[in-house]
Parts: structure tokens; C-alpha cells; sequence
């Protein structure tokens, strides 16, 4: 029996350490992509979900769409909504360059009643300063 078990313990140990976790592993880092449209409906009404439709610029062939990261900004009401659209960037590969604008969707559920400002994320300024274009709207009764 301990022979059975030694046994066990020395392939699974080789076997683990055969194993290199850098083997074909793909490396990627996390980019916010320019949003360069946004459709919204001209009002909101009290627990109802929208799609609100968003376009975005796709930088090169190694970038893939990963979803959106939504936050609410420090208000007493939290109707601002901060909107950057987020990639995941492959490392180590050759790329097309080819900026590619491309439209997709998220929901959104209208939980307050006074008016929500999106503020899309559209890029840095040259003192790496984050920059939004803002659409408001109202929620009616």
C-alpha cells in the first residue's frame, strides 16, 4: 500500500511540474475603447429596462470586445452614469491596424426618478485627463 502511494505521489508530481503555465498561454492586458455614438431614448420611465445602443472604435485585429464598465458617480441621487466600453488587448502578435467602428447594446433599468446623465468615454486629453461626452435624460411619470 505505501508502495501504491509513493507511487501516486511521484507521477503526480511530475506530472505537475512537467506543466509550464507560459506553454501556449495567450497574454493580454485590458484597454478602454473610444466611444464614438450613443442612441438613447429621449425619456425614461420608472422600472422599465432599455437597451441603450453604443458605438465604439475597435483599435487593431488583436483586440476583442470584453463588455462595458458602468459606474455611478458620487451624487445624492447616483443618476450619473460613467460609460467606458472595455477590450482585451493580445500581447506578442502581429496586428491589423485597422480601426473598425463597431455597435452593440447593454441593458440599462431606470430605478430613479429625477433625470440620468450618461457620460461616455471618448479618450484622454493630452494631459491624460479622461474625456465624456454627456446625454441627459429625463424620466417621465
Amino acid at each position: 500500500m505505501k508502495k501504491a502511494l509513493l507511487l501516486f505521489l511521484c507521477c503526480a508530481s511530475l506530472a505537475i511540474n512537467s506543466c509550464s503555465l507560459d506553454d501556449g498561454e495567450e497574454k493580454f492586458h485590458f484597454v478602454a475603447l473610444q466611444i464614438t455614438a450613443a442612441e438613447l431614448p429621449e425619456s425614461f420611465s420608472l422600472n422599465q429596462t432599455y437597451q441603450i445602443m453604443v458605438t465604439y472604435a475597435m483599435p487593431n485585429g488583436c483586440t476583442s470586445f470584453e463588455g462595458f464598465d458602468i459606474t455611478e458617480s458620487d451624487t445624492e441621487y447616483n443618476e450619473v452614469r460613467n460609460v467606458v466600453a472595455i477590450g482585451a488587448e493580445r500581447e506578442n502578435q502581429q496586428c491589423t491596424q485597422e480601426v473598425q467602428e463597431v455597435e452593440t447594446t447593454f441593458s440599462f433599468l431606470c430605478l430613479y426618478s429625477k433625470t440620468y446623465v450618461f457620460r461616455f468615454w471618448t479618450g484622454e486629453d493630452e494631459n491624460g485627463e479622461a474625456q465624456f461626452f454627456e446625454v441627459e435624460v429625463p424620466v417621465t411619470p
